[in-house]
């Protein structure tokens, strides 16, 4: 019988000024070659388990209990063997692999700079054999080598994070969240090229995920983590189909109501966005008499009511975030119009076209991202009312408590004064929308903005959504990946391909019959929740 690749028992951590611990207790192992998912609520500790392993947890943080990676003790190695162990026993694949590159090395040289590091004895030429080879298996031409991060998609980035993590056939893969920015066809692409390598090198997969149905289809079987405890393991079909702790039966309830349900349509209402013949279009560089155009979004129109969701799904590059900035103002425009309550936007100027400006906001993907480390919640919230000379402070600060309270972060004094890294995912995107409705938008852009969370915190965020909504009769644009969200939350979906609109409809019809071969592409894509028996 073989050593588990992974052995963590009666694991405990805990972050510096933690009143509890992130991990308590924790019982988990790994065999050669199993694929297991580790799924759970937010603040469960699923991504504390992969810091943890590669001992990437922030100093004075405790770490007690076994752990034992092939065979050996992180904690009880010197930094240079520390080093060498990170790479050749564990491959860390990250969540954003834009933020894990250097922007200053190319494709290769990644690939390259990882061998040399534990291949000192290799010749350089031996460094770029084995670097081509990465490449190619995973779907990238030798001829990018000499490429840099920015000019590659995510999808390609994240493929190339994969070649880096694989590239010493380390007998465990940790995946964190890797396909959470992706769009589904791509999502499925990467995990195939993920799953395929791991199975030809023998090496066990650890996958950290909010998405259930995709943990099924990728993983032989599931972890549910909660309160840094594992409450539950099984194989993947017998998890999701016949759930046996309450929380495992929770998420995967959250997941089929997601999966199933329908926004119906509003009635008749007033006009609040009419986007006509939008185009975005961006120079390529060329010769000046040989002019060359990405056309990120070439000739689109739609009309937004007031009370209404649109949703706005496409394969990766086909103009999604490239029209949520254009509206607003973010990015240039060649072409068309935008007119917000009758307005045209294109034709307002300097203090005209600001006021004008915010009645459309936009809520992030990730808004640990976009908040300011170093500024307090409350001061987050306010600071558009100061910025826009539209309140005093005191009174800034008032309406950022009545925003807290209105996105359900109750007592507001009891968050107004924390950093963003002290909430939760979910608490942070709740922050995110209350600073994106302080100036009283009428309509509201959401970017991929509850693809990091997972099953339940999603489902909160978009009840939230939803009530707002209602109450302040926004419009939303909802920019999203996931066609089960698209099909449930919005009232119509719009499917763009190359910077055009291919098919429209409701969600429902989009994801039963699909007309436009990207929407085929994309449904054929979606990973679903096994059928109950």
């Amino acid at each position: 019988m073989t050593d588990p690749v992974l052995r963590l028992h009666q694991l405990r951590v805990a972050y510096p000024q933690s009143e509890r611990p992130t991990l308590d207790g924790l019982d988990l192992s790994l065999d050669p070659g199993e694929t297991l998912a580790l799924v759970g609520p937010s603040g469960c500790g699923k991504s504390t388990v992969a810091r943890a392993v590669l001992q990437l947890l922030p100093a004075g943080s405790r770490c007690d209990g076994e752990l034992l990676l092939a065979g050996r003790d992180p904690r009880a190695l010197r930094r240079p063997a520390l080093r060498r162990l990170r790479g050749e026993a564990v491959g860390l694949v990250f969540q954003d692999p834009m933020t894990r590159l250097n922007p200053l090395l190319t494709i290769g040289g990644h690939l390259a700079d990882t061998l040399r590091a534990h291949r000192p004895g290799w010749t350089r030429r031996q460094l770029r054999r084995r670097a081509e080879e990465l490449l190619g298996r995973v779907g990238i031409g030798v001829d990018r080598y000499g490429s840099y991060p920015h000019e590659f998609s995510g999808g390609m980035r994240q493929r190339l994070a994969i070649a880096l993590a694989m590239a010493l056939n380390p007998p465990l893969v940790i995946a964190d969240e890797p396909t959470t920015s992706l769009d589904v066809a791509v999502a499925g692409q990467v995990m195939a090229e993920l799953t395929g390598l791991c199975r030809e090198a023998g090496s066990a997969l650890l996958l950290i995920s909010h998405d259930l149905a995709m943990a099924g289809r990728w993983c032989d079987q599931i972890a549910v983590l909660d309160e840094g405890r594992l409450i539950e393991r099984a194989p993947a079909r017998q998890l999701l189909t016949a759930p046996q702790s309450p929380l495992a039966r929770r998420l995967v309830a959250k997941a089929r109501e997601r999966e199933g349900s329908e926004s119906q349509a509003p009635a008749a209402a007033p006009l609040l966005l009419e986007i006509e013949a939008l185009r975005c279009w961006h120079a390529l560089p060329g010769l000046p008499w040989q002019r060359r155009w990405l056309k990120a979004v070439d000739g689109v129109s739609l009309r937004l009511q007031q009370g209404e969701t649109i949703g706005l799904v496409g394969a990766s590059g086909c103009g999604k975030s490239t029209l949520c900035r254009a509206l607003m103002g973010l990015a240039p425009v060649r072409g068309g119009a935008v007119r917000l309550e009758g307005v045209d936007l294109q034709r307002l100027r300097g203090a005209s076209l600001r006021r004008a400006r915010r009645g459309i906001q936009m809520v992030f993907q990730d808004p640990l991202a976009c908040l300011n480390p170093q500024m307090r919640v409350g001061e987050a919230i306010a600071d558009p009312l100061l910025i826009h000379g539209l309140a005093g402070r005191a009174a800034a600060r008032q309406r950022a408590r009545e925003l807290l309270a209105a996105v359900g972060l109750n007592p507001p004094e009891a968050f107004e004064n924390r950093l963003p890294r002290q909430l939760s995912g979910g608490q942070q995107q709740r922050v995110a929308i209350a600073r994106a409705l302080i100036l009283e938008p009428k309509v509201l852009l959401c970017d991929e903005s509850v693809s990091m969370l997972d099953a339940e915190v999603q489902a909160e965020v978009l009840e939230l959504l939803r009530d707002l909504q209602t109450r302040l009769g926004l419009g939303m644009l909802f920019v999203t990946h996931d066609l089960a969200v698209a099909g449930g939350f919005c009232h119509r979906v719009i499917v763009l391909d190359g910077g055009r609109i291919v098919e429209e409809g409701p969600g429902s019809a989009l994801l039963s019959n699909p007309q436009a071969a990207i929407t085929r592409q994309l449904v054929e894509a979606c990973p679903r929740l096994p059928a109950l028996v």
